[in-house]
């Protein structure tokens, strides 16, 4: 009963905080695919807390801004981010000793020393005893935490095949539904200068956030229609595409080959960008697309053995129906929340990798990917050139432009075929790697953000 929370009064304090996987995550890769011993992993990340690193421009400007003043309120995170009650400034050196401890316990007791004992107790105590929006995360809720395996969500696309992250994430659907949608038309030939290329990614992007919205959860609790990625499906939506007319916004979602695609109501929750994403290519040709997030930039403001605690939480529907019928997105006791991570593997015709991408960005995640997919594939740009283009994406209301790109300069093209065009500040994170025909490796990173390229 009641009415939900606002996004912001739900995400700062303990109400917002979901059990943690990536320790354990981390655990399992290792034991199933590692060489180098476990403790050895964790040295130079210990060195670089203990030793300090340089705060970035980026870090520095977010601290500077709204989200900073509410960090700086936080009991556990004020001391490190705010020492003296001033905030960390570009190029200051800051160590976080509380966090080479946490890292020496994982290294010599495993994922266990996350998931039990003092540091789940402080996690815990840390939620639960928050002065204004305490939680219910339990130490059974840390102690129960499992991996769970899924299988990856792929679709062909021109002569390659796409692999994408599945349920509960929705990146590797959507991902996966915007280019089968693309797939009916030659963007090969139209370009990254052309208004229609763009006109016809929105479109996509906007059909398939409208599936994704309606359909999209955690498959352990919510049937899944099992069509999402149907070829004959998605040729029907396609023929929705008009190139000289834009379907009017919000788009409704189509009904997939499942029986119970009318059960379910659409969820408009928010996702915030506090995410990274790493791409790694090894040199026995092992490939990894790995995302992670908190959520929001500073996860749930609380701060514990020297790292930040997510929000996740507030990636579940803040309304667990809407117009009587429930939402899939919505809260129940185990469930994983619904998130945009888009973490992607493309293969050739012979099964070799030939592209590794991913990137930060909230649900924009999708777009952005999607765009660098196209932008390799159709377009054939060096996975830097491809990471580097001005950012677009559509999800289901205006199509949004990189601001301050020429990209802008379709804005009036855009908009003679109808669409609300918004420019704004589209700050992707993405990293990728493509394998050349002859196999060699090229790395690219987004001048957006703080990344960076290395091979040997």
């Amino acid at each position: 009963a009641g009415e939900p929370l606002g996004f912001w009064d739900a995400v700062v304090g303990g109400r917002s905080v979901g059990t943690p996987g990536t320790p354990r995550l981390l655990e399992v890769l290792h034991a199933n695919h590692g060489r180098t011993p476990w403790a050895d992993l964790f040295q130079p990340a210990i060195a670089l807390a203990e030793d300090g690193f340089p705060v970035g421009m980026r870090l520095a400007g977010t601290l500077a801004g709204a989200r900073g003043a509410a960090l700086a309120q936080s009991a556990t995170a004020a001391d490190y981010f705010f020492p003296g009650g001033a905030a960390l400034a570009a190029g200051d050196r800051v160590q976080n000793p509380a966090f080479a401890e946490t890292l020496r316990a994982l290294a010599a007791d495993g994922a266990d020393a996350f998931y039990a004992g003092p540091l789940a107790e402080a996690i815990v105590a840390a939620v639960t005893s928050h002065p204004t929006n305490p939680g219910l995360l339990a130490l059974d809720d840390l102690a129960a935490y499992q991996v769970i395996e899924r299988p990856a969500v792929c679709l062909p696309y021109r002569a390659y095949e796409v692999c994408g992250m599945g349920p509960p994430s929705s990146g590797g659907l959507t991902v996966g539904q915007m280019l089968g949608l693309l797939e009916h038309f030659d963007m090969a030939s139209l370009g990254p200068s052309d208004a229609d290329a763009w006109h016809l990614f929105a479109e996509a992007g906007a059909l398939a956030f409208a599936d994704r919205n309606r359909y999209m959860a955690d498959a352990d609790f919510v049937r899944m229609p099992q069509g999402l990625l149907d070829p004959a499906y998605l040729t029907i939506r396609a023929q929705a595409i008009d190139l000289d007319a834009t379907l009017p916004r919000p788009v409704a979602p189509g009904n997939p080959p499942w029986r119970e695609a009318a059960a379910w109501s659409d969820d408009a929750s928010q996702e915030r960008p506090g995410t990274s994403h790493i791409a790694i290519i090894d040199g026995e040709g092992n490939a990894l697309s790995m995302t992670t997030t908190i959520e929001s930039a500073f996860g749930s403001t609380l701060m514990v053995g020297g790292f930040l605690l997510n929000n996740e939480l507030t990636d579940f529907s803040f309304s667990p129906e809407v117009d009587g019928r429930p939402v899939a997105n919505r809260v129940e006791p185990g469930k994983r929340p619904r998130s945009s991570m888009a973490p992607t593997i493309v293969f050739d015709a012979d099964g070799g990798v030939r592209l590794v991408v991913g990137s930060p960005g909230g649900s924009r995640i999708i777009a952005y990917v999607a765009r660098v997919v196209v932008s390799v594939l159709d377009w054939g740009f060096d996975i830097q050139t491809a990471i580097s283009q001005p950012n677009v994406a559509d999800r289901n209301g205006a199509i949004d432009l990189e601001d301050a790109t020429e990209i802008t300069a379709l804005a009036p093209a855009l908009e003679a075929r109808g669409h609300e065009v918004s420019l704004r500040d589209l700050n992707s994170g993405l990293h990728g790697i493509e394998v050349l025909p002859d196999g060699t490796l090229r790395g690219g990173a987004d001048p957006r953000r703080e990344g960076t390229v290395h091979g040997d």
